[in-house]
């Protein structure tokens, strides 16, 4: 059972992992090189601990102790418990949800590694180029989890689906999708094509093809490649792709933010029994 130790100095060392979530740039640097993330909430602090992240602490309020009392039964990191106020003097924000949790982040797997069939029946992979927003990346998360995606790579540049914001967005869904980072992009967009994938690359081009074309081609192993929002994929990206496929739009729209494209694409390609 975790040792529960009540806290009531802000500049308490011991809460140093939760100090200034709100500030992007400095998470972005202590989280990886720390090896540590924030999970926020019950639900995202229950799936974590179920998907073998090991846990550095919790920080919780009071009234928090019963609903999470079978997590700290079972924990053996420590337990800081504090009022509110000195949560959200810490943090920098109002911890709503009561619970955040350290947890200890795992080596990131090899590229090949996790494209090669001893990582499972891999067949469906998505690939994101220097997503930013780490709302939209968790939302692709979620899609990617909810609609048969089996891994997901991340460009060098691409945010963090282990920063707060994008875990909480997902659901949690980031602990239970495979996923590494490219070491150089698109240097290694080899990678795919080596291990059997075609690559499809989700853009308006002259030679695009319909995402129902691209569906009707029945390709086993798919990669799909989405952009930013502003720019798109990068020249680069777009020529290494074997296919550029488009979502046909209406009513003047040419595009889909990232998270409803993937969405749309993730369910029109998924793989389906029978």
């Amino acid at each position: 059972m975790a040792e529960l130790i009540t806290v009531d100095d802000p500049d308490d060392p011991r809460l140093g992992d939760y100090t200034g979530l709100t500030d992007v740039a400095l998470r972005r640097r202590r989280e990886p090189a720390e090896g540590l993330f924030i999970a926020e909430g019950e639900k995202v602090i229950r799936r974590a601990a179920a998907a073998g992240y090991a846990m550095r602490s919790m920080l919780l309020s009071a009234k928090w102790t019963d609903v999470m009392r079978d997590v700290i039964d079972e924990a053996t990191a420590p337990v800081y418990l504090v009022a509110p106020e000195l949560a959200e003097r810490v943090t920098g924000y109002h911890v709503h949800r009561g619970a955040l949790a350290s947890m200890q982040r795992e080596p990131l797997p090899d590229v090949r590694t996790l494209l090669a069939p001893a990582s499972g029946d891999v067949r469906r992979v998505a690939v994101f180029e220097d997503i930013v927003d780490h709302a939209n990346l968790g939302a692709a998360f979620r899609n990617a989890a909810a609609l048969g995606v089996d891994a997901v790579l991340l460009t060098p540049r691409c945010a963090d689906p282990l920063y707060r914001r994008a875990v909480k967005v997902s659901m949690g869904s980031v602990f239970h999708v495979p996923w590494t980072r490219f070491g150089s992009w698109p240097d290694d967009a080899g990678l795919l094509g080596a291990a059997g994938f075609t690559t499809a690359a989700l853009c308006l081009s002259d030679r695009s093809i319909t995402l129902d074309e691209l569906v009707g081609r029945r390709y086993e192993k798919l990669a799909l490649v989405f952009g930013t929002e502003g720019d798109g994929l990068t020249p680069e990206a777009l020529v290494a792709a074997d296919e550029h496929v488009r979502i046909p739009m209406d009513a003047g729209v040419d595009s889909l933010n990232v998270a409803a494209a993937s969405a749309v694409a993730f369910y029109a390609t998924r793989l389906t029994s029978g």
